[in-house]
């Protein structure tokens, strides 16, 4: 079929219909954002009219166990553990696994030798080793650092061996053809291009660390946000109970979202 230049400018004019109709706000998106949070709540609200108080609390009794935690200091003191323990492993793995997932995918022969026991790792429940980090560390600071790094070291490193791996094929044959070294290759095409992988390796990252923090807290010494919620969940304190929970989930979206913003900022270095 032959495409003329009326045929191209409706199209194109097509295009640019299509994304402004689609093309949302900030405002917009903080609308929706409220809306689904506004549904959440009455959705949870008409649940308690058929759901037991003592397994689902409503949202005002959360809100004023909430306001006591509070008051108390009790919420402040263990979300300043929890976190602590969090980001210092989350930290700790990014800082090896971006650099070991760059070499893997940098040098081939060392990527194939290593693939294999980075996937039987990665496939391994992390809870496995617990019984032993306690053998080796004890139950305090260390062994739940470790429980934490454990958890978010695969994911970041596997995400950095593919981003490098998916680098476009194009542009390495075009700057080596220019008489580009390896490591100019690697420095201004591959590593650029392995960017967007690297910042998904470390929200799934992120997200694991969380969960490994909770975990390590519950195996090791109880404390910290894991430790309340051993404590509030055994005795039914389930108003409590939920105020950790939001406060996990809080700290989860505010972990991800500095790292969509940090993708952001270093989408102008990619090709």
């Amino acid at each position: 079929m032959r495409v003329t230049e009326a045929h191209a400018r409706t199209w194109a004019t097509g295009g640019r219909r299509v994304r402004n109709e689609l093309r949302l706000t900030n405002i917009d998106i903080v609308l929706l954002r409220l809306a689904v949070l506004f549904g959440f709540v009455l959705v949870w609200w008409l649940s308690t009219l058929w759901v037991s108080r003592s397994f689902l609390p409503t949202p005002w009794a959360t809100a004023q166990a909430a306001a006591a935690m509070v008051s108390d200091g009790s919420i402040f003191a263990a979300t300043g553990q929890s976190i602590a323990v969090y980001f210092t492993g989350y930290l700790l793995a990014a800082a090896f696994a971006i650099p070991f997932g760059l070499l893997m995918g940098g040098i081939r022969v060392f990527g194939v030798t290593m693939e294999v026991y980075v996937n039987a790792l990665m496939a391994t429940p992390r809870v496995a080793f617990i019984p032993l980090i306690i053998i080796f560390l004890g139950l305090g600071f260390q062994a739940k650092v470790t429980v934490v790094f454990l958890g978010a070291v695969m994911p970041i490193i596997i995400n950095t061996y593919a981003g490098v791996l998916n680098s476009d094929g194009e542009l390495v044959e075009m700057a080596r053809s220019t008489g580009a070294s390896d490591l100019e290759i690697f420095r201004k095409v591959m590593l650029p291009g392995a960017l967007s992988h690297i910042v998904a390796g470390l929200r799934i990252g992120a997200a694991i660390a969380l969960i490994n923090t909770v975990v390590a807290e519950l195996y090791t010494a109880v404390r910290g946000l894991g430790g309340l919620l051993s404590v509030y969940g055994n005795t039914f304190q389930m108003d409590a109970y939920f105020v950790v929970i939001f406060v996990l989930a809080g700290i989860g979206v505010m972990v991800t979202q500095s790292l969509k913003l940090i993708e952001m900022k270093m989408a102008r270095w990619q090709y």
